[in-house]
């Protein structure tokens, strides 16, 4: 006999054992939690983002001597109030890099409110004479001021110290052993293939062009012990003391 619909039978009702019925499963109010929790995010990324909570309060600037720190804060350009997230890192560390004295920059945030310059100087490794006095040159060939050049760094002497001849020169000095570099007054570049070392002593080294550096380097220090005044390395498989 079919069951009569009644209260053992009642549509819609589910039994104890019966399977949940398909799109009612989860917690009730879970989609109203998550937009919450969006909507809180994203408040909060728009208070961080566009108020002065997290504003730059404070520059720190590393290993600047020969630049002043208030140029350095100069170039960076700061804006007042500007949020720490709102600052581009990237243009400030290529303006506070264009100052001559200054080979690399690098900026970072460091929150709360903080942002940190580190700068890398440049160091002259060589300086000639020209317009206005002694133009010094770096260790990547960069002539970047023109000063008094420090005690200890050796004088270019060369024909109008071309760009290429200043290459060459800057080449064959961060070739010696650092025991024989302290020791040059004076590199002499003829040409780009004619290069020549006085010493501080008034010894010679005929250096001849960069090529071959790290074997003249090698042969170099061993020669300088033996009785003479001129040095030639030019070959360094052939070479002589006079």
């Amino acid at each position: 006999m079919p069951a009569w619909p009644g209260r053992f039978a009642r549509p819609g009702r589910r039994r104890p054992g019966d399977p949940r019925p398909a799109g009612r499963r989860g917690l009730p109010g879970v989609p109203v939690r998550v937009a919450l929790g969006v909507a809180v995010l994203v408040t909060a990324i728009a208070v961080a983002y566009f108020t002065p909570v997290f504003a730059v309060r404070t520059v720190r600037v590393d290993g600047a001597a020969a630049v002043p720190e208030d140029q350095v804060r100069a170039e960076l350009g700061v804006p007042d109030g500007r949020s720490m997230l709102r600052i581009d890192t990237t243009a400030m560390a290529a303006r506070v890099a264009s100052i001559p004295k200054i080979s690399t920059a690098r900026v970072q945030r460091v929150f709360p409110g903080t942002v940190r310059v580190t700068v890398r100087e440049r160091t002259p490794v060589l300086w000639f004479t020209g317009q206005g006095g002694a133009h010094l040159v770096d260790a990547e060939s960069v002539e970047y001021a023109v000063e008094p050049a420090p005690p200890g760094v050796p004088e270019l002497a060369a024909a109008g110290a071309a760009p290429a001849i200043r290459r060459v020169a800057v080449t064959v000095l961060t070739a010696l052993p650092p025991a024989l570099t302290v020791e040059v007054a004076k590199v002499e570049a003829r040409t780009a293939s004619d290069i020549v070392l006085t010493l501080r002593d008034g010894r010679t080294v005929l250096w001849g062009g960069a090529d071959d550096a790290a074997r003249k380097a090698a042969v170099v220090g061993p020669l300088l012990t033996r009785d003479g005044t001129i040095f030639d390395v030019s070959s360094p498989n052939l070479v002589t003391v006079r």
